[in-house]
């Protein structure tokens, strides 16, 4: 089976469909009261019988009917580190105007949790997928399945949908040193952490670090204002491959990731410098996310 595309609709040719444990004890309820019936003549007994077979064939009918012309789709998975669990936003919508029940995604035999789809309208499941390498994480092959409304059987139809998620390199874990040209810049912090001394205030301007916003005054109905100190490190500082020599390619990824994490948390200015591209100097969300991306999808 090729990868399907971001939706998928649920046709007859996609749908299996086979009796449960319980359809199976149901058959053999069913073969033995027949047999009763044909051994001791008994037109109540066949009666019964062939009142359990109709009933079996209208729970296939309505188990089959649940999943026909649903539509399946990805509502997208936000990115995650390596060694954390991608969660995959599953969207299920109908519009054939039925309600349909106890809908499920079944991966490598783990079931999610399931979910009621109403008449024309949808329903959310989430997908939990290990994330154990940095890259394109794909959820690979699954199943959307159901035993409504009897129990008796389960349908389910098997998709590879075209769904990935981005998995962040791991940061390096422990004491790292600082990068080489902000080393023992400022008042001796951390990526020039050096705010001791106030100075004073000024306007807010973009990509102003949180951390220094003067929330007081906010507080007080004044205009947003961030604090500055006299030993506020330098403006901007670069993450480069090459100043990491003697380590492995995978090592110098953690590190850099590790160095792209505590630059956001002390709102530095930074760029960052691979063999094959640089990023030039920003901060914030969506600097962030361009720099560990291109650390994710970077070949060695």
């Amino acid at each position: 089976m090729g990868r399907q595309g971001r939706a998928v609709r649920l046709d007859y040719p996609r749908i299996y469909i086979l009796p449960s444990r319980a359809g199976l004890g149901f058959a053999a309820t069913v073969v033995t009261l027949w047999l009763i019936a044909v051994n001791y003549s008994s037109s109540l007994a066949h009666l019964l019988a062939f009142l359990l077979v109709g009933i079996g064939f209208a729970a296939m009918l309505h188990t089959f009917r649940n999943l026909l012309g649903i539509t399946v789709a990805s509502g997208g998975a936000p990115p995650v580190h390596a060694g954390g669990t991608a969660r995959f936003r599953v969207g299920l919508s109908e519009g054939a105007g039925r309600s349909r029940k106890d809908l499920g995604l079944v991966r490598m035999g783990a079931a999610s949790a399931a979910a009621d789809v109403p008449a024309w309208g949808e329903g959310w499941l989430d997908l939990e997928v290990p994330a154990a390498h940095r890259g394109r994480l794909r959820p690979g092959r699954l199943a959307v399945a159901t035993p409504f409304p009897t129990g008796l059987f389960r349908a389910w139809s098997w998709l590879e949908p075209d769904w990935a998620c981005l998995v962040y390199p791991r940061p390096e874990t422990g004491p790292v040193p600082a990068p080489e040209d902000v080393a023992g810049v400022g008042r001796g912090g951390r990526f020039g952490e050096g705010d001791e001394d106030f100075r004073g205030l000024r306007r807010y301007q973009a990509g102003d670090s949180p951390r220094h916003v003067a929330w007081r005054l906010v507080a007080r109905g004044q205009d947003l204002h961030t604090k500055q100190f006299a030993g506020q490190a330098p403006s901007r500082i670069w993450l480069d491959w090459h100043a990491l020599p003697g380590m492995g390619a995978e090592a110098r990824i953690a590190r850099l990731t590790r160095w792209i994490l505590d630059a956001e948390r002390v709102g530095r200015i930074y760029g960052l410098r691979l063999p094959a591209e640089a990023i030039l100097p920003g901060q914030g969300a969506a600097h962030r996310h361009r720099c560990l991306e291109a650390l994710a999808l970077l070949e060695t």
